[in-house]
């Protein structure tokens, strides 16, 4: 006869939301990272993330913990994966939902609240070891985006409204960790439709001044609903 189960026993995990936010500056892909302030894993850098509350739905408390961590409010976020490790967390069978998204740096002043400490942009591939296993959570979310510009546009979210076809060429490169050849990369990108030529040039700048470009937002969106193939000629691993 199989013995009656204990249902109980299902109901001894802790849900959490960790927020994984890049951006990208001086031609370096970064994401946002807090230094915790409680064990475990004190000072530690970590993703701003935190417990579920018990009747909160999941995208809810991936916000909330956003803003009431880092003061950022009004921040797309797309779920990226779950994970569930047993012995993920110190303290038990902590189950986490994360969150990424591409934001604009300029646009956003985060501060450090609650569990954090400490707030800083980092660059990607010059991180110190992270809290709990949130390093292997960055690298599901750069592996995500990494396949993702190949099949959607990238930028609109990650560069300013007017930007140099070089600013757009290193974002390219920042995020596949490679050098693309110039002039494929802009005959591949102009081919598409996707840039406004703003007839004018870069300010104040040391060097011969740069077209400047913007990106048209209906065919952006278009492209980002409909995929596109967008493979590129590399020149050499960096």
């Amino acid at each position: 006869m199989q013995a009656r189960k204990n249902f109980n026993d299902f109901f001894k995990s802790a849900f959490t939301v960790d927020n994984v936010i890049f951006g990208f500056d001086e031609g370096k892909l970064k994401i946002l990272l807090i230094r915790r302030n409680e064990p475990p894993f004190e000072d530690f850098w970590a993703l701003p993330g935190y417990f579920v509350q018990p009747k909160e739905d999941l995208e809810a408390a991936a916000a909330r913990v956003l803003r009431e961590m880092t003061g950022m409010e009004n921040v797309y976020l797309e779920q990226l994966h779950t994970f569930g490790s047993p012995g993920r967390h110190n303290l038990g069978r902590v189950i986490t939902v994360a969150y990424y998204s591409l934001v604009k740096i300029a646009d956003f002043r985060p501060r450090a609240a609650g569990l954090a400490q400490d707030i800083t942009w980092h660059t990607v591939d010059d991180l110190e070891q992270l809290a709990f296993d949130h390093e292997e959570i960055v690298a599901v979310a750069l592996d995500k985006l990494k396949k993702s510009i190949r099949t959607r546009p990238v930028g609109f979210e990650l560069l300013p409204p007017a930007f140099t076809l070089t600013e757009l060429q290193h974002l390219y490169e920042a995020i596949w960790e490679t050098e693309l050849e110039k002039r494929n990369f802009r005959k591949k990108i102009l081919s598409m439709g996707l840039l406004e030529d703003l007839n004018r040039t870069q300010e104040g700048v040391a060097h011969r001044p740069a077209k400047l470009y913007r990106f048209d937002e209906a065919i952006y969106r278009k492209l980002e609903e409909s995929g596109f193939n967008f493979e590129m000629k590399e020149s050499k691993s960096k």
